[in-house]
């Protein structure tokens, strides 16, 4: 990576990923890939998920959370980490810290899902709430980091990237010549790192996300060719409300061929039928890329898809459909 820079703002390349990889496989599971021949009827399309809710803490946000812990002791720095979450990466980024016997403070929503505050209490983080708003959870962190806590955002981040990136390594490896892959887009760690990591390994795969309409800030962005900061988010998918990163959008622009919306009842017959099929339930977030397939389905039809589940912690008793 280029010198001149900040870690935190270089974009990564696949040797990057790589090396995260390497750094992290003895904390990670490697999550299967599971595919079911009805589900792919009814699709349209040759389907294959990667889990990555059978992650630690449930969420692939475990592997940049890994990541960025494993490289502040590589560089020699000692201190208490601190970050803004909705939940999944406030988890992970606890559990990662306290296996590295730092402290975690983390600031949430006041809205978030009770499971998600619980989780991260659960892996060993202080939670300290704040309005539901972009602005807030970045003020709230900026007040913590000024006491003396190292910053580890969600996802706008080289060494959140790479560690998220890892997930497309192992499906590269476990699902042979993919046609598109697929992931949801939030922040933008999970598809930044995992279309870095695509174009690499997988050249001929076409790249897609998918996003909520109530929080569809990224193909806004790059509709207008520039990153837009403010969006009025309205959506089930809570772990998708953040707006994309300033770094992640540059590489969304760069690997991503395009961002597919899709509806709120879209994701909760999505994660219906992800449960029907496939006998797993699925926060809304993952539900996206299921959605984005059924509503777009001649883009995917006749095609081999890989899709990253991205998480599994929901609230089991507020479920959207019933089981």
């Amino acid at each position: 990576m280029p010198m001149n820079r900040s870690p935190a703002e270089q974009i990564p390349n696949i040797a990057d990923i790589l090396a995260a990889e390497r750094r992290i496989g003895l904390n990670i599971r490697k999550t299967p890939v599971i595919s079911e021949q009805l589900a792919n009827n009814i699709l349209g399309c040759e389907l294959w998920l990667k889990c990555e809710n059978l992650q630690r803490t449930g969420a692939f946000k475990f592997r940049g959370a890994s990541n960025a812990i494993a490289r502040l002791d590589e560089s020699g720095t000692t201190g208490d980490v601190a970050t803004h979450s909705s939940g999944n990466h406030g988890a992970a980024l606890a559990l990662a810290a306290s296996t590295h016997n730092r402290r975690c403070r983390v600031v949430m929503p006041e809205n978030s899902i009770k499971t998600k505050v619980e989780a991260v209490r659960r892996n060993g983080g202080d939670v300290v709430f704040c309005k539901p708003t972009q602005q807030d959870r970045e003020k709230g962190l900026a007040e913590i980091v000024a006491g003396g806590c190292i910053p580890i955002p969600p996802y706008d981040h080289a060494d959140i990237i790479c560690g998220q990136g890892t997930a497309m390594v192992e499906f590269s490896d476990q699902c042979e010549n993919l046609d598109i892959v697929l992931t949801p887009v939030g922040g933008g760690g999970l598809i930044s790192g995992s279309a870095i990591a695509a174009r690499a390994l997988i050249p001929a795969a076409t790249v897609f996300g998918a996003e909520p309409l109530g929080a569809a800030d990224t193909a806004l962005s790059l509709e207008q060719g520039q990153r837009v900061d403010h969006y009025p988010v309205d959506t089930i998918a809570d772990g998708l409300r953040a707006i994309v990163g300033v770094l992640n959008f540059k590489i969304i622009q760069d690997n991503v061929d395009r961002v597919l919306t899709v509806s709120e009842s879209g994701i909760t017959d999505a994660m219906a039928f992800v449960w029907r099929h496939f006998r797993m339930l699925i926060e809304p977030s993952s539900a996206t890329v299921i959605a984005a397939i059924i509503e777009h389905r001649k883009v995917f039809e006749g095609w081999k898809v890989g899709a990253i589940i991205s998480g599994g912690n929901l609230d089991l008793e507020n479920l959207p459909f019933k089981p």
